[in-house]
C-alpha cells in the first residue's frame, strides 16, 4: 500500500471523502513530514499551521453534515511564493517586496479553495522567479531531495521538490521558462504547462500587475497524471471579466490506450548541447512505449527552422521579463543592442535586443511566431504529440556564483551555458503550446529524468492522459530514497 504521504491527491480525496481517513489528519501527517524533512530541503519557507488545521477540521464537519466542497476536498496542499494568498507575503524573492500581503487572494487560489482544499504552506523561489534554481536573500536555498547538493530546478523548485518529499498532495506554479516543466523533470514528478490563457493568472503576477505576461502561464504540479487533471479543471476558465463574454471548452482525450498515438521524436538539437545519460534514458523510455504500440516517428518535427525557432522565443521571453526593467537597466540594454553587429547572436545580445523592442519591432516578431504556430498546426494533422527533453541534463550541482546569463553546467565532462536549455522550454512555448512533463525512469546517475509531451493548442487533456498511459510503461512517480 503507497504511503498516504505519497498517495495521489485525487486517492486522498476519495479517502477523505469516504471518511476512511480524516481532512485533520491527513494534514498532521504531512505537517509531520514537513517537520522533519524540510530542514534539510528548504522547499516549504512559509506556513500558517493553525489556519490549515482549522480550515480541516471545518473540511471534516462539512462532511459529517453531508456538505462536498469539491474535488480536493480536505486535500492539504502548498502553493508557490508568487501566488497571492491572504495573510502571506508575495515577496519573489526580492527583498523590495518583503511586506507585500496582498489584500486578495489570487483567482487560482480562490478556484483552489473552492474545490475544498486545505492549503497550509507557501514554496519557494528563485529572485523574480528568474532561474533554473531556486534561491533567494529572503528565504535562502532550495535544494533537490534526490541529492540536496543539487538544484531542484525553478522557478517553482520548491513546489517539485516539497512534492518528491511527500510534504504536499499538490501544488501550484508557473512556467515561461520551464519553470514548472524543468522542476519536474529534474525532481521526478509530474508537470504541467498550460495552453497560453486557459488559466488566467491574476494574483499570480508582478506584485501590483493586470496584465498578462506573453508566453507565461500558471499550472500544475504533482505525483500523478490523475491530478494534474483534476488541477488543471479547477484551475482553468476565464476570470470575471471575460467570462461576461466567454466560456472554456477544453477537447477531451479521444484515444484511449498507448497504441492509439502517433508521435513525433526528437532527441537533439544543434542548440543545446545534451548529456549522454540523459539521452540514453529518454531514448529508453521512447522505446518502451514504442513497444507498447505507441507509433513513433523519430526525427518528425514541424517545418520550422529550431534555430530561427530558438532566437524568436528568446527575444519574446527577454521583452516579457524585461518589462520591469528600471529606466537605467533599459538605456542600458538599448545602447549595447544598439552596438551589437547584425550578426552577433549571443545569448547577451538577445537579452539587450528582446528588453528594448520597440512595439512595430514586436509586432513583426509576432507575425514570425503566428507563422510558425501554423506549422505546428499543419504538423498536429499528422501526429498527436511531439516528444522531447526538458532540459540539457538531470538536477545540476548549485551554483550561486556571478549571473546566470555566464554561469555553465557540466554537459558530458564540458562546460557548457546554462541558458542553453531554454531551447528546450521555448521550442513549444513560443508557439503558446501546453506540455506535460511525465517521470520517465532514473538515469545511470540515479537521478530522475522526465519526457516532455508537446500537444495541440487547446489539447492539454490529450498530453495528460498519454502521461497518465505512460505509467503503465515506465512506472509513473518514485520516491527519492530515504523519503
Amino acid at each position: 500500500m503507497t504511503e498516504i504521504w505519497f498517495d495521489s491527491a485525487a486517492s486522498l480525496a476519495q479517502k477523505i471523502k469516504a471518511r476512511d481517513i480524516s481532512a485533520r489528519d491527513a494534514l498532521e501527517i504531512f505537517l509531520a513530514r514537513t517537520e522533519r524533512f524540510n530542514g534539510a530541503l528548504n522547499a516549504i519557507i512559509w506556513q500558517d499551521n493553525d489556519a490549515a488545521r482549522a480550515r480541516a477540521d471545518a473540511a471534516d464537519a462539512a462532511l459529517a453534515a453531508g456538505e462536498y466542497w469539491g474535488p480536493l476536498h480536505g486535500v492539504p496542499v502548498t502553493i508557490k511564493e508568487a501566488y497571492d494568498w491572504v495573510g502571506s507575503p508575495s515577496t519573489w524573492g526580492d527583498t523590495s517586496f518583503a511586506n507585500n500581503y496582498p489584500p486578495r487572494n489570487a483567482l487560482a487560489v480562490d478556484r483552489l479553495l473552492n474545490a475544498g482544499a486545505v492549503i497550509f504552506g507557501k514554496t519557494n523561489v528563485p529572485r523574480h522567479l528568474a532561474d533554473w534554481q531556486t534561491f533567494n536573500s529572503i528565504y535562502g536555498t532550495t535544494n533537490n531531495p534526490w541529492d540536496v547538493t543539487r538544484v531542484p530546478g525553478g522557478s517553482s523548485g520548491g513546489s517539485a521538490a516539497a512534492l518528491a518529499a511527500g510534504m504536499t498532495a499538490l501544488e501550484f506554479g508557473s512556467d515561461i521558462g520551464a519553470s514548472i516543466r524543468n522542476p519536474a523533470h529534474y525532481c521526478g514528478v509530474y508537470g504541467h504547462k498550460p495552453t497560453w490563457g486557459v488559466v488566467r493568472a491574476l494574483g499570480a503576477l508582478w506584485p501590483g500587475q493586470l496584465a498578462e505576461d506573453d508566453l507565461c502561464v500558471i499550472g500544475p504540479l504533482a505525483r500523478a497524471a490523475d491530478d494534474l487533471e483534476i488541477a488543471l479543471r479547477v484551475m482553468a476558465g476565464p476570470d470575471a471579466q471575460d467570462g461576461v463574454g466567454w466560456a472554456l471548452h477544453l477537447p477531451q482525450a479521444q484515444r484511449r490506450k498507448l497504441s492509439d498515438f502517433k508521435v513525433g521524436f526528437m532527441l537533439t538539437d544543434p542548440n543545446c548541447a545534451q548529456d549522454d545519460a540523459l539521452t540514453s534514458q529518454i531514448q529508453h523510455t521512447v522505446d518502451a512505449l514504442a513497444r507498447a504500440g505507441v507509433k513513433v516517428v523519430d526525427g518528425a518535427r514541424p517545418a520550422i527552422d529550431t534555430t530561427e525557432a530558438f532566437r524568436t522565443y528568446l527575444l519574446f521571453l527577454r521583452s516579457a521579463t524585461g518589462a520591469h526593467a528600471t529606466p537605467e537597466e533599459l538605456s542600458a540594454h538599448r545602447a549595447r543592442a544598439g552596438a551589437a553587429a547584425p550578426d552577433d547572436w549571443s545569448y547577451q545580445t538577445m537579452v539587450d535586443r528582446g528588453v528594448s523592442l520597440s512595439h512595430h519591432e514586436w509586432l513583426k516578431l509576432n507575425e514570425k511566431r503566428y507563422q510558425m504556430m501554423q506549422a505546428w498546426d499543419v504538423w498536429f494533422d499528422d501526429f498527436d504529440f511531439l516528444l522531447c527533453p526538458t532540459a540539457a541534463s538531470t538536477a545540476f550541482l548549485h551554483d550561486h556564483e556571478g549571473v546566470r546569463a555566464e554561469r555553465t553546467i557540466s554537459i558530458n565532462g564540458r562546460r557548457e551555458p546554462v541558458v542553453d536549455q531554454l531551447f528546450w522550454a521555448g521550442y513549444s512555448n513560443m508557439a503558446l503550446l501546453p506540455s506535460t512533463v511525465a517521470p520517465a525512469g532514473l538515469t545511470r546517475d540515479g537521478l530522475p529524468c522526465g519526457l516532455q509531451i508537446v500537444a495541440k493548442r487547446f489539447h492539454d487533456l490529450s498530453s495528460i492522459h498519454f502521461a497518465r498511459l505512460m505509467a503503465d510503461v515506465v512506472g509513473g512517480f518514485q520516491p527519492p530514497p530515504g523519503y
